[in-house]
């Protein structure tokens, strides 16, 4: 079951710790079936990444953050890592998927994200790609990505406890 607006409120400012803190103006972000996560920082890649089956080998590339120029930054076609305003609580009752804004893909470019599991907690980060051979201009705090959230039929067995947990 998807969760409401009136659901998501409701754990916004009534459940401890609250689903979602730090967010810019509750009345915006909230949306019928979802919660918007704003542009914190955006960074471009310096390096490649490793990935094996059990994280032995796992490095995540290094980045370097691009500074906003009069409240923008413009970019070209090519992969960012996002970074968020928001803190997310996911308690071990739901689950989140992240969805991009339709003016973000009007404007050929979208968000790729992985699952928040039951018990994450952080500031979450997510891959932006711009399609458009012309670019694209984001503004500080821009709401890039709708989280939807799913109630679970039932608790799971375990909950997050990867690196990720506590992402600042």
């Amino acid at each position: 079951m998807i969760l409401s607006d009136v659901e998501i409120r409701k754990l916004i400012l009534e459940h401890d710790p609250p689903l979602i803190k730090d967010y810019i103006n509750l009345d915006v972000q909230l949306q019928p079936a979802g919660f918007d996560l704003t542009l914190k920082t955006i960074h471009v890649f310096n390096d490649a990444g490793v990935i094996d089956f059990d994280n032995k080998l796992r490095r995540i590339p290094r980045y370097t953050e691009l500074s906003f120029e009069k409240n923008k930054v413009e970019l070209k076609q090519g992969s960012y890592l996002v970074i968020f305003n928001e803190k997310v609580n996911i308690p071990p009752f739901l689950v989140a998927i992240g969805r991009p804004r339709s003016s973000l893909l009007r404007s050929g470019a979208t968000v790729h994200t992985a699952l928040w599991d039951p018990g994450y907690r952080g500031r979450s980060r997510a891959l932006l790609v711009v399609f458009n051979e012309n670019g694209i201009t984001l503004y500080r705090n821009a709401r890039l990505l709708q989280l939807v959230f799913f109630r679970l039929k039932e608790k799971p067995g375990k909950l997050y406890s990867g690196i990720y947990l506590e992402e600042k």
